[in-house]
């Protein structure tokens, strides 16, 4: 687990703790990390605005204000199941760690009774996604397109040339069963289609790009859609 990862499971953690909220001490045992890293995740998160605030005294520790959790959700166990079962399946998917995040968000508000029949039905449905980039690229790709700036990037094309590249973020894109980084290179000035299991390195610059139109990608092909639901 990365650190962004592990700061967002981290969150998670304290917002199911809810009033109790957990030690540094806990937290560190749970991620399997020191207590000073622990500790130095807290800090960053509270730096970051995240409500938190540390309760001294016997049996204190770190509480998120409550204010950040959701009211009691009124989703169905089949309902919760089949979110639980699209994001699994989308596993290796651009934002596939902050969808986790939000799917334990909305398992954690249901009733006690429908959460245990999802933790139920979950371990009936099974996925099987295979390999795919590693989550470091996924993460550096995924921050670039979310600021709106270049991405450095490291790619081999399919004759095993490896190129350097600097590229302008525009859209995700899932065809046959492959995840690409569509986007403007600057070294071929011209919009490319990047597969994520070919990059071997990104990272997000500081130069921010034009606000280039998702048409100028193309017409896409009349079975594709946005994810907007």
């Amino acid at each position: 687990m990365n650190r962004t990862e592990r700061l967002h499971a981290l969150t998670e953690s304290l917002r199911r703790a809810g009033r109790q909220g957990r030690t540094a001490e806990s937290l560190a045992e749970e991620f399997e990390v020191s207590a000073r890293t622990a500790k130095r995740d807290l800090a960053a998160l509270m730096s970051g605005g995240l409500p938190l605030w540390a309760r001294t005294g016997p049996g204190g520790g770190f509480v998120l204000d409550e204010r950040t959790t959701l009211p009691p959700v009124n989703f169905s166990a089949a309902q919760a199941v089949a979110l639980c079962a699209a994001v699994a399946a989308s596993d290796g998917a651009p934002f596939a760690d902050s969808a986790r995040a939000a799917t334990r968000k909305v398992i954690d508000a249901l009733d006690p009774r429908t959460r245990e029949r999802v933790r139920s039905l979950t371990g009936r449905v099974w996925v099987d996604v295979g390999a795919g980039a590693p989550r470091r690229i996924v993460s550096a790709l995924e921050r670039g397109l979310a600021d709106q700036v270049t991405v450095n990037l490291r790619y081999s094309d399919a004759a095993g040339t490896v190129t350097r590249r600097e590229v302008e973020p525009m859209i995700f894109a899932l065809t046959d069963g492959r995840w690409f980084l569509v986007g403007w290179c600057r070294l071929r000035q011209d919009v490319r289609w990047f597969r994520l299991d070919r990059v071997s390195g990104a990272t997000p610059t500081r130069r921010a790009c034009p606000d280039r139109p998702v048409s100028a990608i193309g017409t896409p092909p009349r079975s594709a859609r946005t994810v907007a639901v």
